[in-house]
C-alpha cells in the first residue's frame, strides 16, 4: 500500500505560486507596478536641503526623468527595458521591466533651479536645496 503524507504548507505554497503566475499574466505581467511602490526611496533633511536616495538597479541615467514642480512636487519616471535573450526559456523572472512614475510631495518648497542629481551603482541621490522662504530663520529678541 502506497502511503503519502499531507503537507499543507507545500500545498499552500504551490497554490500561492500558481495564483501569482495567473494574476501576474492578467495584470500585465512583470511591471514594477505589480511589485508595489517603485522605486524604494529614503528621504531626509537638514537646515539647508532635502535629500533623497532611490534604488534603481539596472537603469542608466538616460532612462530617467526627474522634475520638481510647484516647489514641492518631485516626480521620478523612467523605463527599464526588457532583457532580450536569443534562445532558451525563462525559468524565473522576478525583476520588473517597463515604465514607471513616482510622484512625492515634499515637506517643504525647494529651489528647483539648484536641485542636483547623482547616479552611482544603481542609487539615485538628489540634493534639493530648500527655498529661502522654507529655511528656518532665527528671530532676534530685542530688549526694551
Amino acid at each position: 500500500m502506497l502511503s503519502s503524507h499531507w503537507q499543507p504548507m507545500a500545498d499552500v505554497n504551490r497554490l500561492r505560486s500558481e495564483l501569482d503566475r495567473l494574476f501576474g499574466q492578467v495584470s500585465g505581467g512583470n511591471g514594477p507596478s505589480r511589485r508595489g511602490t517603485f522605486p524604494l526611496v529614503n528621504m531626509w533633511e537638514d537646515d539647508n536641503a532635502l535629500y533623497l536616495e532611490a534604488e534603481l538597479p539596472g537603469f542608466e541615467m538616460d532612462d530617467l526623468e526627474i522634475y520638481v514642480t510647484g516647489g514641492n512636487q518631485l516626480s521620478i519616471s523612467g523605463e527599464r527595458k526588457q532583457p532580450e535573450h536569443e534562445a532558451g526559456a525563462w525559468h524565473r523572472q522576478e525583476r520588473g521591466f517597463g515604465k514607471f512614475r513616482r510622484t512625492l510631495e515634499l515637506q517643504q518648497d525647494v529651489d528647483s533651479e539648484n536641485v542636483s542629481a547623482n547616479f552611482r551603482n544603481g542609487i539615485l541621490t538628489l540634493t534639493m536645496p530648500k527655498s529661502e522662504a522654507a529655511k528656518p530663520r532665527r528671530i532676534e529678541v530685542k530688549a526694551n
